[in-house]
């Protein structure tokens, strides 16, 4: 089965790398960088199949030698966080003979180099004696400037801007070019640059270990922490699916519920607080009737009482004829009646004023104990809605 890779890097002196040292290591050379005074000497390294320049047309001589060639792009660059080269690194099909792998990169490399004017140093590298048999690879290094016969001149910025999309169309191509070579030797395999979330599989993608954790466990024989720490993910995630698919339907009733549920609880809100304000207003209407019952009592405290309206009335009156024992009798008695009307007038009024304070009282106490129970239940309710 053919698996597809292709990733573009870049390599920079801010992360303390440079053009020499990595196109010295993946062809398996020796280059002195001019600008350092180092030398990088990896002769001895293995599993280096081959190793080609390709280079624009019209590019001068001296760049076909691979020490002058990678100085000449550390020296291009002047800044100290510069981007000194860009790496192309693609998995060659095991299905494709040697040469056609060869072939696949070089054809690759070219077209990359005929886009953007730029240089690419092919390696192609076999797989790793402790690794999978099928690793063939290729490391396609390319400078970021453009080459002409008067040496590196502008940046291939299109390539840093995510917005041109040229590495998607250099996946893409690098995807059809394989296809194309299965198809021209009748080989069933294909391959797809696109992921497993665009074509709709319900798969995990594969993850790389990287140089310096593949270096670690080759070199102790373990497993590194990032391959145990991915290993509990992937169980993690394992258990989370398997529990989704568990529960079916049941997210979706849940949801429906918890809608349902909060609708009411917001029903019953709007319905308390109505009723908060249907009681502040009857509590305002019988604030208004108690200070108007107050005003009419202060009136009529100010009004002359019986008693003085009686002597008034008799200091005005001739001098009476005497009565008889009969006449004075009724006339006591009529006296005493209207001197005990003011007090029962009196009694009365405190009467009804009192009954009146005592009938509000009990009415706020009743609305605010019905206010009280209603609060009590909705905290019920919402305490019971979280429990569950």
């Amino acid at each position: 089965m053919a698996i597809y890779h292709l990733s573009v890097k870049t390599i920079g002196r801010s992360a303390g790398r440079s053009a020499t040292a990595a196109a010295a290591y993946r062809a398996a050379c020796k280059i002195h960088d001019e600008r350092t005074g180092e030398i990088f000497d990896y002769t001895k390294k293995g599993g280096v199949l081959d190793s080609e320049i390709v280079l624009p047309r019209n590019s001068p001589a001296w760049a076909n030698d691979r020490n002058q060639l990678w100085n000449a792009a550390e020296r291009a660059e002047t800044r100290k966080n510069s981007t000194v080269a860009r790496e192309f690194e693609c998995a060659l099909p095991s299905e494709l003979s040697a040469d056609e792998r060869k072939k696949l990169a070089m054809d690759f490399a070219r077209e990359i180099v005929d886009r953007h004017g730029c240089v690419a140093d092919v390696s192609v590298h076999e797989p790793n004696k402790k690794g999978d048999e099928r690793n063939y690879h290729a490391h396609i290094l390319c400078s970021t400037r453009r080459l002409s016969e008067n040496g590196f001149t502008e940046k291939t910025r299109e390539l840093d801007d995510k917005k041109t999309k040229e590495v998607d169309h250099w996946r893409e191509r690098f995807s059809d070019l394989q296809n194309t070579r299965f198809k021209e030797l009748g080989l069933d395999a294909r391959v797809d640059h696109r992921s497993f979330e665009v074509r709709g599989i319900d798969k995990e993608p594969s993850k790389h270990l990287g140089v310096k954790t593949t270096n670690f466990e080759r070199r102790t024989r373990q497993e590194s922490d990032r391959r145990n720490d991915w290993r509990e993910q992937e169980k993690a995630q394992q258990r989370v699916k398997t529990a989704a698919q568990q529960r079916g339907d049941n997210d979706e009733i849940s949801e429906r519920l918890t809608k349902a549920r909060d609708e009411g609880i917001e029903r019953r809100i709007e319905s308390i607080d109505k009723t908060i304000l249907d009681l502040s207003m009857e509590l305002e209407k019988a604030k208004r009737e108690r200070d108007s019952q107050a005003k009419l009592a202060q009136e009529q405290q100010r009004e002359p009482n019986q008693r003085e309206r009686f002597a008034q009335t008799q200091e005005q009156k001739p001098v009476p004829r005497e009565l008889s024992q009969r006449e004075r009798f009724e006339q006591a008695k009529r006296m005493q009646e209207e001197k005990e009307k003011p007090k029962e007038m009196e009694r009365s009024q405190d009467n009804k004023k009192a009954s009146l304070q005592q009938t509000e009282q009990q009415s706020q106490r009743e609305r605010f104990e019905q206010v009280k129970r209603e609060r009590e239940e909705q905290q019920k309710i919402i305490v019971i809605d979280r429990d569950r």
